[in-house]
């Protein structure tokens, strides 16, 4: 290849990292058969060549195939006429030339392909930490916060990290019913039925088939209905499912609520089947006590992750789920809750319009993960002034956006929590025919289904204790 006069662009202080001879070989071995191009262009684009020449003959290639057309150098000729660039490598003989080094190999050019995408990810890092050196010796006092600048290397890095991944906007059909044949078949195999991350109870499992990748789940209720205990169950019996399975995966819990301590407590407490409130305050017999030191062996090393940042952002989560899955491997997000959340866009933004942002956010967080996020949401007063105390979608807070953008909503439910505020005169007809009503429903929760995007909306009958904040299977129905 010595023959051939080459234009590079050099860089002030060294030479940025390319490989020209992979770009000729690259460029020729499309040019003698554009086939090649349909196998390559998921790897490289235009912007990933050095020479800017090699870049718009590619985006040229690139052009004329997009219409139909033939790309070789005969096609070319007429786009590179008055070409300075062009000029300067030989003119349109360097179109003929190039071609010397090509091959008919898809395998080969695919090679070529992937050397082009690594020099380009190289330059694309220099860039990345020059851009962070030159922002982090800005003194001026109006800058990004160092935190901010975290965030956005992260950014930066795990976008380059995963571009050609699921940056792939348009998938052949082809493709894509071959991922729905995958799924119906691990449906199939699976006794239950459950092809998405199962919540651990069963009948709920059974309407929803699991929680399904890239779904936006909402819990939401009024306060005190279970809303966080019922996250807490679902995000623990999803770590359950991993660690039995052998999976290298995780589980993200961001409590803006709670800390965890207290979201560790209410797990212990559910599974150890001993009081949080008896846990907390230390009033264990010897018995329960060591019954609770073998339950938290035996959940040690859940692998269940637990961020208890208070007022994160949507960008925060974001950088965060991705650095979770880039080191561990992530199956499930759950976020409790929406409403204490901020969004990342102007102070003077409406609260509608900043829930919005975080719902959008949780949604494309959702799809750029490929697993399911389940986030907890509180409701308005509005379901109070109603007889029934049911809630409906309208009863969202701020509920436009987060209706549209989620795919599943489920509402929470315990009638006992309304009925044991009416309790009559001790004695009275009137409190024993409510004591025999309470000892109907105390434990009975409902999680209705009033959204489900991929399958069919309902109730759902379950029980709960509520001295173990546990969800559990209802037995008799």
């Amino acid at each position: 290849m010595a023959d051939l006069p080459l234009k590079i662009i050099q860089n002030s202080q060294k030479q940025m990292p390319c490989n020209i001879e992979a770009e000729q070989a690259l460029i020729g071995s499309i040019l003698v058969s554009n086939d090649i191009y349909d196998e390559i262009t998921l790897i490289v684009n235009a912007q990933k060549f050095f020479d800017p020449i090699h870049a718009k003959i590619f985006d040229t290639i690139e052009m004329l195939i997009s219409k139909g057309l033939l790309a070789n150098p005969i096609t070319l000729k007429n786009h590179f006429e008055n070409n300075e660039g062009l000029k300067e490598l030989g003119g349109q003989e360097y179109l003929v030339k190039i071609t010397r080094f090509s091959t008919t190999s898809v395998k080969q050019a695919i090679d070529y392909a992937n050397i082009v995408h690594e020099m380009h990810v190289r330059r694309e890092l220099i860039k990345i930490s020059e851009s962070v050196l030159n922002e982090a010796s800005n003194n001026n006092e109006i800058a990004s916060s160092g935190e901010e600048m975290i965030q956005n290397a992260e950014k930066s890095l795990f976008d380059l990290a995963e571009r050609g991944h699921f940056n792939q906007s348009f998938l052949k059909f082809e493709q894509a019913l071959k991922q729905t044949i995958e799924m119906a078949k691990s449906a199939y195999k699976n006794e239950e039925g459950i092809v998405g991350v199962p919540t651990g109870l069963t009948d709920l499992d059974s309407r929803l088939g699991g929680m399904h990748k890239q779904d936006l789940i909402i819990i939401a209720g009024r306060p005190s209905m279970g809303k966080t205990a019922l996250a807490t169950n679902i995000a623990f019996h999803a770590a359950k499912n991993i660690e039995k399975k052998g999976s290298k995966s995780t589980v993200s819990f961001f409590s803006l609520e709670m800390s965890s301590e207290q979201l560790a407590t209410r797990i212990l407490s559910e599974q150890s089947r001993i009081r949080s409130n008896d846990i907390r305050r230390g009033k264990v017999s010897e018995k329960e006590f060591e019954q609770f030191i073998e339950t938290s062996k035996n959940i040690f090393e859940l692998p269940l992750y637990i961020d208890e940042t208070p007022a994160i952002t949507i960008s925060a989560i974001s950088n965060r789920s991705r650095r979770i899955k880039r080191l561990f491997g992530l199956d499930l997000i759950v976020v409790d809750y929406i409403q204490l959340m901020r969004s990342s866009g102007k102070r003077d933004w409406g609260r509608v319009q900043e829930i919005s942002e975080i719902t959008q956010g949780l949604k494309a967080l959702a799809k750029e993960l490929d697993v399911p996020v389940l986030a907890v949401s509180q409701l308005s007063r509005a379901v109070e002034h109603r007889d029934d105390k049911k809630p409906q979608l309208a009863d969202l807070r701020e509920s436009g956006s987060i209706e549209q953008d989620a795919d599943v909503v489920m509402f929470v439910f315990r009638e006992a929590y309304y009925l044991e505020r009416k309790e009559p005169t001790l004695g009275s007809i009137e409190h024993a025919e409510w004591q025999q009503k309470m000892d109907e429903i105390s434990t009975l929760a409902e999680i209705m289904i009033s959204k489900h995007r991929h399958g069919p909306t309902g109730n759902v009958r379950v029980e709960f204790e509520a001295m173990y904040t546990k969800f559990k299977d209802l037995v008799n129905q």
